[in-house]
This record gives structure tokens, C-alpha cells and sequence, in this order.
């Protein structure tokens, strides 16, 4: 997307602009704000109004005509009236002015580049130490549900025999099929391997350079996807907790993401 706001004098060169900005950026909002300023002593221009002049001399000939004088107008008596003499802006030449604007855009183009590399570099730095620490808070997740199985049984027995009394005999096949129905529903495995992936491939991209910004935004909605389905897995309270904050750094992830081409 590219905004461009120029004097009227310069709209002629703004499809260059456009064409520069193309060739050299490929993702994001562009502002462009052109002004022109005259530093040359010659930029204003007297000019002679003609026409004005003879009817001010034929006036004044038909005057003297009328009165019987004799002596002719000056020229100092013509250029003191009004208007024969009239200062205008010199016009630019556009050829001259392209050569300039060119130059121009195409030294702001190469500064825009420095400063996104000098930034981008700063960004790849952060968001590498975020993933770092996604994956040890990910190994938490993975650690955890290892146990989340046993913890439901166990919970699911103590439950049991609060209600109908310690001396109540349990349904080992009602436990056990309450069980299997809680294994398959909490398990993450899928979601924690697919997670990983993802975390591989945003740091793979990230150390192969180039136009980026939309594989990385793609990863991050993916594995975003991936850890809300965990997030609704589980009740585990730790799980939980460790699942919001790789949510938080995720989020500032994607925000960085849109700064990057």
C-alpha cells in the first residue's frame, strides 16, 4: 500500500515513484512526502505583459492626441503602471527534475533498507529469544502430561469413594473405560510434535532471510491454533498457566512479524 503526497508541480513523477517503491519493497504500508524547495536567485522571473503596455501607450497617445502634447511617454512613465511588469515563479524543467527525483527517491530507498536490516536484525535477535524460551516452556507442557492420566485416575478414585463411602467396592471396568475416555481427550502428543514443528520452521525462516513476513505470520496463526487446542485439552492448573504465557509471547511475536518484509 502506497501513499504519496507531492506539490502539484511533481504529480507527473509520482508513477516513477511507485515504480521504485515496487522494485525495492514488497510488503507494508508506504508513506511518501515530497517537497520542493527553490534554492537558486534566478527562480523568479520578471516578465513583460505586452499587451497591457501598448494599451497603456495608445491611452496615453490619444490623451496627448486630445491636449495637443507633444513629448512621448517613457518607458519609466509605462512599467509604473500596474501589472506590465509582472514577477512569475520560473517554471521547472521536467526532465531536470526527474534526474533529481530519482536521485532522491533512490538515496531514501537505500537509507529505508539500511534502517529495516539494522531493525531486522534486532528482530530476529528478539524473536529468537522468545522461541527459546516457547520450547522450555513447551518441555514443561510435555513433562507435565506425562502424569496427567495417573493425576485424573487418582482424582477420579478419591472422588469416588468421598461419595459413596471408602468401604464401596469400585467398578474397575466403569474406572477403567472413565480412563481411556479421559486419555484420549486430554492427549496433546499431536499438539505438542505439531507446536515444535512450527517453532522449527519460524527459526529456519528466519535464519534464511529474504521476503519472510507473511511465512512467519502464517506460523505463528498455526501455532497459535496449536496451543489453543491444548489450552482446551487439559485442566492441569500448571499446564494452564504455562499455556497463557506462551500465548502472551506468541502474540508479541506476530506484533514484531508485521514489521517484517
Amino acid at each position: 500500500d502506497i501513499s504519496i503526497k507531492t506539490p502539484k508541480v511533481l504529480r507527473f513523477f509520482e508513477e516513477n515513484i511507485r515504480k521504485i517503491l515496487k522494485n525495492n519493497l514488497q510488503r507494508g504500508r508506504i508513506d511518501v512526502y515530497i517537497n520542493i524547495e527553490y534554492i537558486s536567485e534566478s527562480d523568479t522571473l520578471i516578465v513583460p505583459n505586452m499587451s497591457l503596455a501598448r494599451q497603456y501607450k495608445e491611452a496615453i497617445d490619444k490623451i496627448k492626441s486630445e491636449l495637443g502634447i507633444n513629448n512621448s511617454p517613457s518607458l519609466d512613465t509605462i512599467i509604473k503602471f500596474q501589472d506590465v511588469l509582472v514577477a512569475k515563479e520560473a517554471e521547472p524543467d521536467d526532465d531536470e527534475l526527474s534526474i533529481c527525483l530519482e536521485k532522491a527517491m533512490n538515496e531514501a530507498v537505500k537509507n529505508l533498507l539500511a534502517m529495516r536490516e539494522k531493525e531486522g536484525l534486532q528482530l530476529k535477535a528478539d524473536i529468537s529469544q522468545s522461541v527459546t524460551r516457547i520450547l522450555e516452556l513447551m518441555e514443561i507442557i510435555s513433562e507435565n502430561s506425562k502424569t496427567l492420566v495417573e493425576d485424573y485416575k487418582n482424582k477420579f478414585e478419591t472422588r469416588i469413594k468421598e461419595l459413596l463411602g471408602s468401604n464401596h467396592e469400585l467398578d474397575e471396568n466403569r474406572l477403567y473405560n472413565e480412563i481411556v475416555i479421559y486419555a484420549d481427550k486430554s492427549d496433546i502428543n499431536e499438539e505438542i510434535v505439531r507446536f515444535n514443528s512450527h517453532m522449527s520452521q519460524l527459526s529456519q525462516a528466519l535464519d534464511s532471510g529474504g521476503t519472510i513476513g507473511r511465512k512467519l505470520d502464517f506460523i505463528i496463526q498455526e501455532a497459535n491454533r496449536e496451543i489453543n487446542t491444548i489450552g482446551s485439552k487439559v485442566s492441569n492448573l500448571e499446564i494452564i498457566q504455562v499455556v497463557i504465557e506462551i500465548k502472551n509471547l506468541l502474540e508479541k511475536i506476530r506484533e514484531q512479524v508485521q514489521n517484517i518484509e
